[in-house]
């Protein structure tokens, strides 16, 4: 991402509703998977509404290689931590205290995204929880995941993919951001048509009209109910391998225990 990407991440992320419905769903499973005052480390933090979103009731710490957009974080959220550079190795030992790292529309920004999860997976300690979030469906590649500089979308299979072989257990893994799909999917379609993006900066972001805003976070927001009632239930009967809750969407999502 180039600082044209950030200056809009840092404008919309608390008001847009993909950012703020994100935001939701992740707080929603959170509260199942980890106690008040936790230590949450938000890896690839962008310009920090998602880690600053969840202090309190936890403990929030970012970490980002992009100094631009840290430098905006620091400014907009004393609440929260930053540190400037690369995870695990920027934070030291500080990383293995960390109970639940976030990854949230990271991986795809990497060219080695098994080696990044490697390297996540053998410094974080024992019990914590990964949740990751990624761009689903190669058919919606637009102009809008160039801008972003993404290297990829992923498939259910591809994203599984990821971390078996490896010390983690699956507690959910779903598409999400399924019952706007059809309507992303049009506006994917006719970017890709034209050969570029609908929003700002060559980006498909853009402030809908206050009342339209609050309904699509509503509706994106309401697939929460689904994810932590799937979630509910693995926690309860063990990582059993089912059904998917939501079987398309425009992205998906993973909660994922170190062994």
């Amino acid at each position: 991402m180039q600082d044209a990407q950030f200056d809009v991440h840092a404008e919309l992320e608390e008001r847009h509703w993909w950012f703020t419905a994100r935001r939701r769903i992740v707080r929603r499973l959170l509260t199942l998977l980890i106690p008040p005052d936790a230590l949450v480390i938000d890896i690839g933090c962008g310009t920090g509404a998602n880690i600053a979103s969840l202090v309190p009731p936890y403990r929030g710490l970012g970490v980002d290689p992009s100094k631009a957009a840290l430098d905006r974080a620091k400014r907009r959220f004393p609440s929260a931590e930053f540190i400037h550079g690369e995870a695990p190795a920027a934070l030291g030992e500080r990383f293995t205290e960390g109970d639940a790292l976030l990854m949230l529309d990271v991986l795809e920004h990497v060219a080695d995204d098994r080696g990044l999860l490697d390297r996540i997976t053998s410094t974080a300690r024992r019990g914590a929880v990964l949740l990751v979030t990624v761009p689903a469906g190669p058919e919606l590649w637009s102009p809008h995941d160039e801008a972003f500089g993404h290297h990829r979308r992923y498939t259910l299979q591809a994203f599984r993919e990821l971390w078996q072989g490896r010390p983690l257990s699956p507690w959910l893994c779903s598409y999400y951001c399924s019952r706007l799909y059809p309507i992303i999917r049009i506006v994917r379609l006719w970017t890709a048509f034209r050969g570029r993006s609908a929003g700002r900066e060559g980006t498909d972001f853009r402030l809908p009209p206050r009342p339209l805003n609050r309904f699509l976070e509503w509706l994106f927001a309401g697939e929460g109910a689904k994810l932590e009632a799937a979630l509910r239930r693995r926690l309860a009967h063990g990582p059993l391998e089912e059904s998917p809750p939501y079987r398309r969407g425009s992205s998906l999502i993973a909660v994922l225990r170190k062994d």
